[in-house]
């Protein structure tokens, strides 16, 4: 027959164990939440490389573009000027949201930067017109051909990541992640997208 000290060691043991088991309960939850919040944060980061892919592409392909307009464009040194300060923004821009694709802050500075390049080839674009020679060049054509392509995969990638991003930010703000996320400084992923409508629309660099 079990004393009184007995029933109440046993009672403490039980408490002991149900708080044990809520303990492990709430540790397992803990682990499944952060893994989450870690394999999308993986795939925000794995949707700006195939973004940052083609803007590379990109890039690498406007100094060709300045060079092949240079030989014929000798009064509009500005304008080429122009477009290669703002592929050097835009460069340096994505190569800081590429060290973190999560930091909001790196990626409106890209969205800015790549608006002002399209901005800057809008104004090449323009300019261009009053050279038919170099808009029946073959090597200017072959170079707008390339940027067109990559504009095309630039867009599709981007909404492949502005895809990721919602996920991610969503998971992050409902309860209980949200109080993981705080804990472990999971930052709010930005859209990537550029505020100005007219510079939405992916820079178009056509000679003909």
């Amino acid at each position: 027959m079990l004393t009184t000290p007995m029933l109440a060691l046993a009672a403490i043991a039980m408490v002991f164990i149900v708080l044990g088991g809520l303990l492990l309960v709430l540790i397992v939850m803990i682990i499944g939440i952060y893994n989450g919040l870690v394999s999308l944060r993986n795939r925000v980061k794995n949707a700006w490389a195939q973004i940052d892919v083609q803007l590379k592409r990109r890039y690498d392909l406007i100094p060709n573009l300045v060079e092949t307009a240079k030989g014929y464009m000798k009064h509009e040194s500005g304008t080429l000027e122009a477009v290669t300060e703002a592929r050097n923004q835009a460069l340096a821009a994505a190569k800081a949201v590429g060290l973190d694709p999560t930091d909001g802050a790196a990626m409106k500075s890209l969205s800015g930067a790549e608006g002002a390049l399209s901005s800057a080839l809008g104004s090449l674009n323009v300019a261009v017109e009053a050279y038919p020679d170099l808009k029946a060049s073959a090597n200017m054509m072959q170079v707008q051909e390339e940027l067109t392509s990559t504009e095309n995969k630039v867009a599709f990638s981007r909404q492949a990541y502005n895809d990721s991003v919602m996920v991610y930010n969503t998971k992050r703000e409902v309860f209980p992640s949200n109080i993981i996320a705080g804990m472990f400084n999971f930052s709010e992923a930005s859209s990537f997208e550029i505020e100005d409508a007219a510079e939405k629309a992916a820079p178009k660099v056509q000679f003909t």
